[in-house]
Formats: structure tokens, sequence, C-alpha cells
């Protein structure tokens, strides 16, 4: 199979690191902006597989030049390209998977595509990093052993393993993402009804065996499709993750204004969105660096087989891989993606048309494939009374 990762960024990068491990992919294009970063890149992998190529992702003939070379498109660059990929997809009839942006409904533009790739014969997969991505793909293997679906409950965060003030966080993806994540309303299910609760909400104590004082709220975005794709649920609920203290601290900057889009100020004369500065000030104070990361998640899918009340539990803890330089985050999302983009390349995912990953991707095989890489998913089922129906 031939495979083109559209930008090579962090996670681009490690997604080729990935693909040429795998003996069955016989080409892979490495295609961004800047070829001289990704050749140099290229050249540490010391494979004769990998070919970098030109890319201006706006440009649209050189897109559609780079992802016509390829069985399977990989789309790693920045979610405001996620539905022109897709669309540029069904029209050269290649198969796509990106990294998700849920946000502004991306993904719910991408899903009106479903017609067109059948027709085409091409599977669309969107939102495949790891909220949303993992947990959706964790969430519907949860859902498939069960007869009736009534609870599913994630938590997910990317958090340093030594916390340091002021903010106890490190960023591991993009500080914008952060702000949208923690600034947009939440969407949650309850009492099956879909509703908003504010981000940074809720806060609870967390609990996860090998770390200590941790905290979960509410953000957006992390449901991604699976309100839709569980209608019936009772509860549906997405959390994330960090150190206690973090969301209150957080919540003054939200309360203040300083993360949203249209606070602007004028000095000497200028005007300035208050967001570009808290973004240039916290992305030197809280960048990860060198420094170890995790990423810690939960996945909890409750309901009825059988007549029995049944809950299957899904967790995992990933650390960073010292000998590549590559965080944890880097490690679950792009080996997350590059998996399923080999699960269509192999023949293993047969549909065709756009599918959210919770109702496409395998999770045996998923978690399998992700096990071979050294991110380890446990699956726990824990059975109760049977239930009496009058």
């Amino acid at each position: 199979m031939k495979i083109a990762v559209l930008g090579a960024g962090l996670m681009g990068k490690e997604v080729a690191r990935d693909l040429v491990r795998n003996h069955n992919v016989e080409k892979v294009y490495l295609a961004d902006l800047n070829v001289v970063q990704a050749q140099q890149f290229a050249d540490t992998l010391r494979t004769d597989k990998i070919e970098v190529l030109q890319l201006d992702a706006t440009n649209d003939q050189q897109l559609k030049m780079v992802m016509s070379k390829a069985n399977v498109v990989v789309n790693a660059l920045f979610y405001k390209f996620n539905e022109k990929v897709a669309r540029t997809a069904i029209e050269v009839g290649v198969h796509s998977v990106d990294l998700g942006g849920h946000i502004g409904g991306v993904t719910d533009e991408i899903l009106k595509l479903n017609n067109a790739a059948k027709a085409k014969g091409i599977t669309l997969i969107p939102d495949l990093g790891v909220a949303p991505g993992m947990i959706n793909i964790l969430a519907g293997f949860g859902a498939s052993k069960l007869n009736q679906v009534k609870s599913i409950k994630i938590y997910v965060g990317g958090i340093p393993v030594v916390k340091e003030p002021p903010l106890e966080y490190n960023v591991v993806f993009s500080l914008e993402g952060v702000f949208d994540h923690y600034t947009d309303p939440s969407h949650v299910v309850r009492n099956g009804k879909l509703c908003k609760v504010p981000s940074l909400s809720e806060i609870e104590p967390f609990y996860f065996k090998g770390f200590s004082g941790l905290e979960a709220f509410h953000t957006s975005g992390g449901l991604s499709t699976l309100a839709q794709s569980y209608p019936n649920v009772q509860t549906l609920e997405y959390k994330t993750v960090r150190y206690t203290g973090h969301a209150e601290k957080f919540k003054l900057l939200v309360d203040l204004g300083l993360t949203s889009k249209e606070t602007e100020v004028t000095i000497n004369g200028t005007t300035i969105k208050a967001r570009d500065v808290l973004r240039e000030v916290l992305q030197s104070k809280i960048e990860l660096g060198d420094k170890q990361d995790a990423v810690l998640l939960r996945v909890v899918v409750s309901g009825e087989k059988n007549e029995e009340a049944v809950t299957y539990e899904y967790e995992m803890v990933a650390y960073r891989d010292q000998e590549n330089n590559e965080t944890a985050m880097a490690l679950a999302t792009a080996n997350t993606i590059s998996v399923v983009a080999q699960l269509i390349g192999d023949g293993t995912i047969t549909d065709r048309g756009v599918y959210p990953p919770e109702k496409i991707v395998p999770g045996k095989e998923y978690i399998r494939e992700m096990q071979h890489r050294g991110v380890i998913i446990k699956e726990t089922k824990h059975r109760s009374t049977s239930i009496v129906k009058g």
C-alpha cells in the first residue's frame, strides 16, 4: 500500500515513523510546506520507502497531485483543512483519515459526504486522535458487546509526570486547541437528553493507579460523534483530566475573556487580541520541552447483556518514548491514526462511505495493533446481578 501523510509537524512525523516499519507499506509520501525540515526528519529514518513532497494545502492542484499518489491519505494538517482534504479525497478517489476537529462543526460537514464517498468506493474516517479517536473506538467496542447501552463515561488527560506551577500543566498539542476546548460549551447527555454545560465545570476528584492529586472536568469537543451514534443512552459525558487546581486557575482566564477570540484591546493605537497575547505568554512558560509526559485514559461503557447489568472498562496509560523523543500524546495519537489507515489499506476495514471511528474501526484489531506499538489498553468486564424486568 502507498500512504500519503499531509503535514510534517509532530503528528505527521510520528505517523511516518510508524508507517515505514510495516513491510506491507510500500511507499510513504511525507508532504509539507517546509520540505527542508521534512527531509531532515526523513533522513533520520534511513529508509528508501519515504519520499518528501512539497505541499501548500491552500493550493488545490498541489493537494490533488499529492493525494492522488496514494491509496490512503493521513491528514495531519490543522483541522481547518479537514473538510477540504475530505472533498479532495472523494474527487481523486482515495481513502482518507484525519486527526479531528469537531469544534465548529467540521466533522459534521465531513459526515455529510457519506453518499459521495460511497459512490466513489472510498472510506473516510474523521476524528482519529486520542479524544476524539481512541475513545470513540473503545466506546464503540464496548457498546458492540452489549444488547443495550445505557451509559458512556470518558476521562482523558495529557499531563506532565512531574507537575510544575503555575498551571500544573505542559502543553502537548496546540494551545489554540486548548483554548477552544476550555472556552466553548461541553455537550453531555443526561436522562436521555442532549444538553450543554460550561467547560471547566463540575470538577471531581479522579483516581488513576500510579498518579495522585488529579481532577476531571468538562471540556468541549470530546464527545464528537458519540451522541449521534448512540442516541438512546441515558448518560454520556467526556471529562478532561488534569492535576487538582488546574481548572479553577484556567477558569479565571476564561472568565476574564482572555481566551475569547473576540476580546481586543488597544494599546498606543494598536489593536491586539487578548487571546494572542495569552497564547504567546503561556507558550514559553508551559512548553513541555524534554520533560516526561503521560496520557491517562478511561472509558466506561455500561448497559445490559443477556438480562445482566454489564460494564466494560478500558484503561490506558502512555509515557513518553525517550528513545525517539516522542511525547506520550504523540505516541497515542499518531499510532491511532496510523493503525486505522493501515487497517483500511490492508483490507481489514472494507465498508465504504464516511463513518465515525466508533462505527467502523474493529476494536479487537485496533487494541492488538496498539499493543504491538507499546500502547497497552486494558479491558475489564464487570457483571452485576440479573436484571429483573416487570
